[in-house]
């Protein structure tokens, strides 16, 4: 009874459509849950993703969750995960994910999985990495290890958002850094990013990672913007 009078003042609604949630459903609601636009990347020979880093990085495995369309829903979960500090949609986005690839062979040899970094000045300001989020969810049902501190920003830089793919690219050019270097010799990792447009950001990190003797790289993201 409390739970249904604090629901008359505090409503429980989907994150992506706006509707009430039943009891059973948490952030997204059961229609939205199978609706929300799926890449089923994972199932394919040759993806976006993969052709997206053709010729500019060497990649085991590729791909995001949801397909990213402007105003539409999955746009709605970013922007509640980023701007309005819902970070327990991040990793629930990660554990569903996670299910949802646990059977891929491709991933069952990684180490690590690192999530693209903040520098601790946005860090400070939204009060947690939304990448790092999701990665814990990621983490909770691959059973892999998300490591914080081998993948550093090194420099704050401004959003991404409404640069062009040049502008995104020079604004993440050298700003990131390893800081041990052994520690990722021959290992396999897991890069972890919300949302991949143009692939600067994700790029500009393995940049700095393929100078590691033997890694090996992975990509997974929330979404995939194509644009």
């Amino acid at each position: 009874m409390l739970q249904d009078f604090l629901a008359l003042i505090y409503p429980r609604n989907c994150v992506a459509c706006g509707n009430s949630l039943f009891k059973h459903e948490d952030q997204i609601c059961n229609y939205c849950y199978t609706n929300l636009p799926k890449t089923h990347f994972h199932k394919q020979q040759k993806n976006p993703i993969e052709d997206l880093f053709y010729g500019r990085v060497n990649l085991v495995f590729a791909t995001s969750y949801y397909l990213f369309h402007k105003k539409g829903n999955v746009q709605k979960l970013l922007h509640a995960i980023k701007y309005k500090g819902n970070k327990k949609l991040a990793t629930l986005l990660g554990s569903w994910f996670g299910n949802y690839l646990n059977e891929e062979e491709k991933l069952k040899s990684a180490d690590y999985i690192l999530p693209v970094p903040l520098h601790f000045k946005r860090l400070k300001q939204r009060g947690y990495n939304q990448s790092e989020e999701f990665a814990l969810g990621l983490s909770e049902k691959l059973n892999i290890e998300t490591n914080t501190t081998l993948l550093i920003r090194k420099e704050f830089t401004s959003t991404q958002t409404k640069k062009n793919k040049y502008e995104r690219w020079e604004n993440v050019e050298d700003v990131f850094e390893i800081t041990d270097i052994d520690a990722l010799k021959n290992k396999h990792i897991i890069l972890v990013d919300d949302v991949i447009t143009t692939g600067a950001t994700i790029e500009a990190c393995c940049n700095v990672l393929n100078k590691i003797e033997g890694l090996k790289i992975s990509v997974l993201s929330i979404a995939y913007a194509n644009k």
